[in-house]
């Protein structure tokens, strides 16, 4: 991912697109931050990190769209949208809802999920098999749901 990252940059510079180098430049700041955080501890960044990275990143964008559309500034909740479709570009197709109902079940059934207790186990299946593609907010409170929380 990481050399997709150096190619896009490139590519976005040479064609003079200035948000897009600006959010590529913004994704990078954030991978060199991680890996010195994961340097300390001698870890590497694999690219669930990076997807979990982008996931965040977007998230955070979406937050600062409701403020300042709540704000009153359409100009900086249109440029957090700008960044949010970079970034996104980056991520794999998210699941939809009857897909992630699907996803929930099956990993119940795998982990021998029984209460509210299991939670944290099934929520861990699902992050191992599908970084990137759900949104585990949402998939949490699906998770709680299903065992009865």
């Amino acid at each position: 991912m990481r050399e997709r990252f150096t190619a896009d940059l490139k590519t976005a510079m040479k064609s003079g697109e200035k948000q897009k180098v600006e959010t590529i430049r913004m994704i990078t700041a954030g991978l060199k931050d991680r890996d010195i955080e994961a340097r300390a501890t001698g870890k590497t960044l694999g690219d669930d990190d990076i997807l979990a990275l982008l996931q965040k990143m977007v998230k955070s964008r979406q937050e600062s769209v409701e403020i300042y559309e709540k704000g009153g500034r359409p100009e900086l909740a249109e440029k957090e949208r700008a960044e949010i479709a970079v970034i996104a570009a980056y991520l794999p197709q998210q699941l939809g809802e009857a897909e992630v109902a699907e996803a929930i079940k099956a990993a119940i059934a795998e982990t021998g999920a029984a209460s509210i207790k299991d939670m944290g186990k099934v929520v861990a299946a699902l992050k191992a098999k599908y970084t990137g593609r759900i949104d585990f907010g949402k998939a949490s409170a699906a998770v709680k749901a299903a065992l009865g929380g």
